[in-house]
C-alpha cells in the first residue's frame, strides 16, 4: 500500500539574507537551498547572478518579498576579471572559445578605452540571456544555434576603475545601473582594445545600499546552529529612505490604507523632501509610503502584522 506523504509545514519567516552565492549555482538554486535550510514558506531573490558569478545575492523571506522590487531597480557594484584575447560564445567562462587574438595592449590604451565606457552607454543584450522573445528566453535560441536581432538598451556605468592589469587579465571595478550586462561590457572593452575578451570571473559586492560586509556562504548557513539569527530585518532593504514615526492612532489609520495629513500633526516629524519613506510605530516597520505635497502620507506597501 502507498502511504500518503506528510506535507512539510513551512514557517512564516520574515527577513533578508545576504548570501554569498557560490560558483556553479543559479540564483534560483541558491534560493531553494536557503529556503529549505530556513524552512521558510515564502521567499524570492532580488536579481539573478549567472552561475559562474559569485557574491552578494540578497534573498528576501516573507514580508521582505514585498520590497524586493526596490533592489531589482537599484544600482549594483561588481569586481570582474576580463580575459583579453579570447572571445567565447557566451561572453564568460561557460562558453566555447570562438576567437583568439594576440594581446598587445598598454596601460595607456586601457585608460583611454575605459573612459569611453563611463557614463550613459548603449548595450546590445547577449543571446545567452533570460530576456524573452515570443515567450522563449534568448538562451534557448542561442543553444539551438539561432541568433536573433536585439535592440540596444541604454544603461549607465556610474563608475569603472582599473584595479590591476597583468596581461591578459584586466581586473575592474564597476558600478552600474539596472539592466547592465557585465559580460557585454567586458566583450565591448575587448573589442575596443582590438583583441576581444570574455569574463574570467565576476563577483557582485553591492546592491543598492546593501554591501558584502555581512554576507554568509551557503555552507556556513547550512552548518549554523541557529540560521534564522543570520537574517537581517525587513527594513534592511529600505535603509536609504527617510523614516517617519507615527503614533498608535495614526499607525492604525495608516495600516487601514488611509492617507494621513501629517502637516496637521504637530507631534510628528516630517522629512523635508517629498518621495518614498519608511513608516514605523516605535521600532516596528509598518511599510512604505509616498510623502507628497502638503505633507500628505499615502500608504504604498504595508506589512502584515499577523506574520510578524
Amino acid at each position: 500500500m502507498n502511504q500518503a506523504r506528510t506535507k512539510r509545514v513551512r514557517d512564516l519567516v520574515d527577513g533578508v539574507l545576504l548570501l554569498d552565492k557560490p560558483v556553479g549555482f543559479s540564483s534560483n538554486d541558491a534560493l531553494i537551498k536557503a529556503k529549505r535550510v530556513l524552512n521558510a514558506k515564502k521567499a524570492g531573490h532580488t536579481g539573478t547572478l549567472d552561475p559562474f558569478a559569485t557574491g552578494l545575492l540578497p534573498l528576501c523571506f516573507g514580508e521582505a518579498t514585498k520590497f524586493s522590487q526596490d533592489l531589482l531597480e537599484a544600482d549594483k557594484t561588481y569586481e570582474t576579471i576580463v580575459h583579453l584575447g579570447q572571445t567565447t560564445d557566451t561572453g564568460d567562462t561557460e562558453g566555447e572559445v570562438v576567437d583568439t587574438r594576440e594581446v598587445n595592449v598598454t596601460l595607456e590604451q586601457i585608460h583611454v578605452v575605459l573612459e569611453k565606457f563611463r557614463g550613459p552607454i548603449a548595450q546590445v543584450p547577449p543571446m545567452y540571456s533570460a530576456l524573452k522573445r515570443d515567450g522563449k528566453p534568448l538562451y534557448e535560441y542561442a543553444r539551438a544555434g539561432i541568433t536573433l536581432e536585439r535592440e540596444a538598451r541604454n544603461v549607465i556605468i556610474h563608475q569603472l576603475e582599473l584595479i590591476s592589469y597583468e596581461a591578459p587579465f584586466l581586473k575592474l571595478s564597476v558600478t552600474c545601473s539596472k539592466g547592465t550586462y557585465i559580460r557585454v561590457l567586458g566583450q565591448d572593452i575587448g573589442e575596443a582594445l582590438g583583441c576581444g575578451a570574455h569574463l574570467n570571473a565576476l563577483r557582485r559586492t553591492q546592491v543598492g545600499a546593501l554591501t558584502s560586509e555581512h554576507m554568509i556562504t551557503l555552507d556556513a548557513l547550512v552548518a549554523h546552529e541557529a540560521p534564522l539569527s543570520l537574517l537581517s530585518p525587513v527594513d534592511a532593504l529600505l535603509s536609504s529612505f527617510p523614516a517617519v514615526q507615527l503614533n498608535a492612532e495614526l499607525a492604525k489609520r495608516f495600516l487601514n490604507g488611509q492617507r494621513l495629513p501629517l502637516g496637521k500633526e504637530p507631534t510628528i516629524t516630517v522629512p523635508q523632501e517629498q518621495g518614498r519613506v519608511r513608516v514605523y510605530l516605535d521600532d516596528k516597520l509598518l511599510g512604505t509610503a509616498i510623502l507628497g505635497e502638503y505633507s500628505i502620507l499615502a500608504p504604498e506597501r504595508l506589512i502584515a502584522f499577523s506574520q510578524q
